[in-house]
């Protein structure tokens, strides 16, 4: 294949993919967002409830999850209102 007809089918590949992205994709982007956002602080929300002593009825399922979930605390938590939580050394 000649680097001219590679040069133009990658062009057209291109464009091809923007506008399945404005047609297809990018409708839905803020609802998906938003919807991926609210699952994460449901379960931040059941963990920092667990934390705080209060039973969780899917404690087995996230125990697991619990190390990955500590180093977004902190946007999760600002995102919720407080800007500092806990006691020094705890988040903030």
């Amino acid at each position: 294949m000649s680097g001219r007809l590679r040069t133009r089918l990658l062009g057209w590949w291109r464009r091809l993919e923007r506008g399945h992205d404005l047609l297809l994709v990018a409708r839905w982007r803020q609802g998906l967002r938003k919807e991926a956002r609210r699952e994460d602080d449901t379960l931040r929300a059941l963990l920092l409830l667990e934390s705080l002593g209060v039973d969780n009825p899917v404690a087995y399922e996230t125990l697991d999850v619990v190390p990955y979930l500590v180093a977004d605390f902190h946007a999760w938590h600002r995102r919720m209102g407080r800007d500092e939580f806990g006691d020094a050394g705890v988040c903030c």
